[in-house]
């Protein structure tokens, strides 16, 4: 017993000082959210001081650093929002599936193997995609465009959302199939003794118990897509006043926009520069709507997840 006592003190006291790391980790990562949050709010309030806040949203007309400056960001936020839909469009489909084929299908051997060629995807720098899209994808699209009659810009929307859909796919890929790795066997088992087959069961069993977590990689897919700009920059063009649907056209997103301005010639408190903070606010802003939709969604499907089961 007397040896037993100091060891259970220095246990309770290692357990104490993990528990307080722990702790200060979790305060300091929520101070340096607030902090970012403050840090932009102070700057874009003093823009909106200075411009006003309706235009911003609706108007269509931006022009810094000119005699009459105006800053409508409509066609900016329509830019990025039309070439996150284009790359989730192209990323979704193929890493869900892939991800479904490696869970599911692919042996152990092919699984080692084509896991972490799909993974160093990722690891390729952005700029190495901006030239991917500049020199073979968007005159690929020009040329089939021409094929069927159509114009297209060799600045394209289309062109830089396919190659950030290609770079986003690893994401999607890589989570969802750790989620549906974590799916239990036992409910795949039972599906099959049911006598349900195997494309059954992951349709109906093993897809919906996923679902949240397919949900979240392709909301942080989605969040990777809105702060891309090199590829944007290379691919999409920088016209900042093209208000337009047309994904053949060249556009322009809200981060390329914050970087034109931080890099400009500028005053620091001049409306050209603070414009930057305001266009970060709206994407602070969309990026946070996005994390309570998830949230929203997953305890959703958590809760039919659980009622299916009663």
């Amino acid at each position: 017993m007397e040896s037993f006592q100091p060891k259970n003190k220095r246990t309770m006291l290692k357990e104490r000082i993990i528990e307080y790391f722990l702790i200060s980790a979790a305060i300091i990562s929520i101070l340096t959210t607030f902090g970012i949050l403050f840090s932009i709010l102070f700057e874009a309030i003093e823009f909106f001081n200075l411009k006003s806040f309706t235009y911003f949203i609706t108007g269509s007309h931006w022009s810094p650093g000119t005699d009459h400056s105006e800053f409508g960001a409509a066609a900016i936020f329509s830019g990025t929002f039309i070439i996150t839909a284009i790359a989730i469009a192209v990323a979704l489909p193929i890493g869900v599936f892939s991800a479904i084929y490696m869970s599911e299908y692919a042996t152990d051997n092919v699984r080692t193997t084509v896991k972490p060629l799909l993974e160093i995807l990722a690891g390729i720098p952005t700029v190495v995609y901006g030239f991917f899209a500049a020199i073979t994808v968007a005159p690929a699209i020009v040329q089939l465009a021409d094929f069927f009659g159509l114009e297209a810009s060799f600045n394209s929307a289309l062109a830089a959302g396919v190659v950030m859909g290609i770079m986003i796919i690893p994401v999607i890929s890589s989570l969802s199939d750790d989620v549906i790795n974590a799916v239990p066997d036992s409910l795949r088992k039972g599906s099959l003794a049911l006598g349900m087959t195997k494309s059954e069961t992951i349709k109906d069993i093993v897809l919906p118990s996923a679902l949240p977590g397919i949900i979240s990689a392709t909301l942080l897919a989605i969040s990777k897509a809105l702060g891309e700009t090199m590829i944007v920059v290379m691919a999409a063009g920088m016209n900042a006043n093209k208000f337009s649907i047309n994904p053949l056209e060249d556009m322009t997103t809200v981060t390329v926009q914050i970087v034109t301005a931080l890099t400009g010639d500028f005053e620091f408190n001049s409306p050209d520069t603070l414009s930057a903070f305001a266009l970060g606010l709206i994407l602070f802003v969309v990026t946070l709507v996005l994390n309570i939709v998830s949230v929203m969604m997953i305890k959703k499907f958590k809760e039919k997840y659980k009622m299916s089961n009663l």
